[in-house]
């Protein structure tokens, strides 16, 4: 994987400072509007970088809420307010900022590979107004899987729950089967586009008797981890989860993506281009590593014995 570090190289002994003026900037995603320590932590890089909401930025936000039908209207209202970027969170917010606008700058937050999402020509020369940090799917599934079959070696049948409303996921689809196929999985694709529909996802799951279900990152689950939790666990599902938030509320293992480096990458990007660069000439960004947890809770309620060699290389450990 790309190293995001790299991009983030500042010159020792200085910081940067902010251009004179209060810049205007947009912010589009998929869910709910996080809670206020959630955003103090996203935005703490851009504060080191000189950047402070309310004193010289101003972040305009937007929330869909869930319904992928208000992210065009918002797109577009952030447009008309003429904001300097728009930063997007996931590959639907993204496509409805494109479909926008070709002026106004577009930093990804997160999004599932670019490249084939038609976003971006290629990470290192994405072309056009939109660059930021992207999650290649593919490559998580692989590793997911990795772990699986150190933890559960007998597993055949493993569901993947998956927001049919996430445009990312019919373009991924046939790749993720052949990833799956590649290592003796049957893939069992279900999905909800509510939190509603989660339960019956979930039940479709073990009445194909899965063995196991992947939770991918996306902004339903994690806003429903609680509820999407419990159900796996009445079912008595183990899941591999793409959040540690959701790992929290009773997964058994996350594979996820450091939000540090990520929120570190969002504003070396924010920074950057509000002095003046072009998101044509920034690469695309991927993250550095990934960082693997087990939650002990979960393992003892589903009776599962965790593999001392995978307790070794996890980076954390919940008992």
């Amino acid at each position: 994987m790309l190293g995001g570090t790299l991009f983030l190289a500042r010159t020792v002994g200085t910081k940067a400072q902010a251009a004179k003026g209060v810049r205007h900037i947009g912010s589009l995603s998929p869910g709910s509007p996080p809670n206020p320590a959630f955003l103090q932590r996203l935005w703490a890089p851009a504060r080191e970088l000189g950047w402070i909401e309310g004193q010289n930025l101003i972040v305009e936000r937007r929330y869909a809420e869930g319904k992928a039908e208000r992210l065009k209207p918002y797109a577009e209202e952030l447009v008309r307010l003429n904001v300097e970027l728009i930063l997007t969170n996931g590959t639907a917010a993204t496509i409805a900022a494109k479909n926008a606008t070709t002026r106004i700058p577009i930093v990804m937050y997160s999004a599932g590979d670019p490249v084939r999402s038609g976003l971006v020509a290629s990470l290192a020369r994405p072309g056009g107004n939109i660059t930021g940090y992207s999650i290649v799917a593919r490559e998580l599934d692989a590793k997911r899987l990795e772990i699986l079959q150190e933890l559960l070696p007998t597993a055949q049948r493993v569901a993947v729950l998956i927001d049919p409303t996430n445009p990312y996921n019919e373009i991924a689809r046939e790749e993720r089967e052949r990833v799956y196929r590649s290592l003796g999985i049957q893939a069992i694709i279900v999905g909800a586009r509510a939190a509603s529909e989660l339960e019956n996802a979930v039940s479709e799951a073990a009445r194909w008797r899965a063995q196991a279900l992947i939770v991918p990152v996306d902004t339903l689950f994690w806003a429903q981890r609680v509820l999407l939790m419990r159900i796996a666990l009445e079912h008595r599902l183990p899941t591999i989860v793409g959040v540690r938030d959701i790992l929290e509320a009773g997964g058994l293992v996350s594979l996820a993506i450091d939000e540090s480096e990520q929120s570190r990458v969002m504003a070396s990007f924010v920074d950057r281009i509000l002095r003046g660069a072009k998101p044509a000439d920034l690469p695309v960004q991927q993250p550095s590593k990934l960082l693997l947890s087990i939650n002990l809770k979960t393992a003892k309620t589903l009776s599962i014995t965790i593999p001392h060699s995978l307790l070794l290389r996890a980076d954390e450990v919940i008992r």
